[in-house]
């Protein structure tokens, strides 16, 4: 049996703060998950993408397995999320591209 390796990660202060984002915007390519996590304003005709995370296919599914447990977790404390069950269709423009999340 393999031995488990501890590993020590470090979260620098200015990352522990965390930037907030209410949108999301996810693509995929066949080697590749892309999230962009961007900041809508009301009123505000331009949004920032505050962040963006690559991963492979692997660790994307890892995530949203974890996303799933956690939420389950909360919802079992704290009781259901309500969400919009349609999904959003909101024209995006990034640059001279366009998208849709």
């Amino acid at each position: 049996m393999e031995q488990q390796k501890e590993i020590n990660i470090e979260l620098k202060e200015e990352v522990a703060q965390g930037t907030y984002a209410n949108f999301a915007v996810i693509a995929h390519s066949q080697s590749e998950f892309i999230l962009d996590f961007v900041c809508i304003l009301p009123g505000m005709p331009k949004a920032q993408v505050k962040s963006r995370i690559l991963l492979t296919p692997e660790h994307a599914k890892r995530l949203l397995g974890a996303l799933q447990d956690n939420i389950s977790k909360y919802e079992s404390t704290h009781g259901k999320v309500k969400t919009n069950e349609s999904p959003m269709t909101i024209p995006l423009a990034f640059g001279n591209n366009t998208a849709q999340a």
